[in-house]
């Protein structure tokens, strides 16, 4: 009998997470492990929740891109969800979406952040380390930081 309250508390505990937001299955596992008496019982749990619809990798993953996007760049979003053991397909096709906005995305968050060109060598480099951190690709910050529009670009190419 106490196998069955500690799944249901199992259950309840994975419920409660999900309900606040998407949560991967790696992250459950990680948040149910110190309450469960035997590993199996999470892989259950999960199994059934998955099988209802209410755990789904696709959903964590448009919900990380959805939150991360307008302040991080394709690398660092792909490092968070790779971390995350989600399925290759789903982790591609939000990462190829990503690579279409990445210099619009960058644009504004430097917009915001700077607002102008850098007028001197440390001022540039301090924009572009921001932006590095942020995980834009380097052609982007390049981009973004020397100031030139999609448009300047476009007619470049």
């Amino acid at each position: 009998m106490a196998t069955r309250g500690s799944t249901l508390s199992l259950k309840g505990r994975a419920l409660k997470y999900l309900s606040a937001r998407e949560h991967s299955r790696v992250e459950l596992v990680r948040k149910l492990a110190p309450h469960a008496e035997d590993p199996t019982e999470i892989n259950r749990v999960l199994d059934d929740l998955e099988a209802r619809g209410w755990l789904s990798a696709e959903r964590f993953v448009e919900s990380v891109v959805h939150r991360k996007a307008a302040r991080y760049g394709t690398a660092r979003i792909r490092g968070e969800l790779v971390g995350h053991q989600l399925p290759d397909d789903a982790v591609r096709s939000a990462l190829s979406a990503l690579k279409d906005t990445e210099l619009q995305r960058a644009q504004a968050l430097w917009q915001r952040r700077y607002g102008q060109v850098a007028e001197t060598p440390q001022e540039r480099a301090k924009q572009m380390r921001f932006l590095a951190g942020r995980g834009f690709s380097g052609d982007v910050i390049r981009r973004v930081v020397r100031g030139s529009s999609d448009t300047e670009d476009a007619n470049e190419a």
